[in-house]
């Protein structure tokens, strides 16, 4: 009985995980570029039941030979294994603003391919994001809505001197100082990457394939792509799980209750 506890319990924890992702992406589904989240349930490994007993051989010295009878096998529950980002493009929003930039992507030769724009985080390391919803600051750089420097394809802060500037749908950058090519980071397996918050990703880049397209279109941001009502209704589905568990728990409460209570009496 105390297995059933443990099941339910962790049925309860899955499924609470379960919410707290669903919510994030609800919370997020108007932050530009944003990248909803998927989670992965899986069950604890299986055990196996056995009954062990001993076989009173008739000898004259009476041997008794240990025995085993499979019972068969006890799932204890099920726990988030993972949270996978979806990377599937969000639709393209026209904003007017010159400062916001859209990465759309074209032809990915490789399925789990993706690419970011590259930014430079606090610790000045270089991060990935697809959030466009970029400015210029005091200095005349390139920033995203953090603060955080865009970089070129070189690795280095983009300098464009005020609002004023062209971006090209090959990802060039034209100001009166001169033309800057964007830097765009790409993947070859997107699900490698780490999810860090502030819609950055963390991870190894690699040299863009041959066959690969995109375009940057200026004055547009790329969407969140969470289904609102899809996460709506799995949110549903998760608290009548959690409800189910939590039944199927306080009825092992009472049968326990009646356990100590009663049939210690009836002794």
């Amino acid at each position: 009985m105390l297995r059933g506890f443990y099941t339910a319990a962790s049925g309860m924890i899955a499924q609470q995980r379960q919410q707290e992702a669903l919510s994030n992406n609800i919370a997020n589904a108007n932050t530009p570029g944003y990248k909803s989240d998927q989670t992965a349930l899986r069950a604890f490994p299986e055990i196996l039941l056995q009954q062990t007993g001993s076989e009173n051989i008739p000898t004259t010295r009476g041997l008794n030979l240990p025995i085993q009878n499979p019972i068969g096998t006890l799932n204890t529950g099920v726990y988030v294994h993972e949270t996978i980002p979806n990377y599937v493009q969000g639709d393209i929003r026209e904003t007017g603003i010159t400062t916001d930039l859209a990465l759309v992507n074209g032809t990915i030769p490789d399925e789990t391919g993706s690419l970011f724009f590259t930014v430079q985080n606090d610790a000045g390391e270089e991060r990935y994001t697809r959030n466009g919803n970029f400015t210029v600051d005091g200095q005349g750089f390139l920033v995203s809505n953090q603060g955080y420097y865009v970089l070129d394809q070189s690795g280095n802060p983009i300098q464009t001197n005020g609002m004023e500037f062209t971006v090209l749908p090959d990802g060039m950058l034209q100001t009166e100082g001169g033309n800057i090519q964007l830097g765009i980071a790409y993947t070859e397996n997107a699900n490698a990457l780490v999810k860090e918050g502030n819609g950055l990703f963390s991870g190894e880049a690699a040299e863009i394939p041959a066959g690969t397209t995109f375009q940057i279109q200026q004055g547009a941001l790329e969407r969140s792509n969470v289904d609102t009502l899809q996460s709506m209704t799995q949110i549903m589905e998760a608290y009548r799980m959690f409800e189910t568990n939590q039944r199927v728990l306080k009825a092992y409460d009472e049968s326990m209750g009646k356990a100590v209570s009663e049939i210690g009496r009836l002794g």
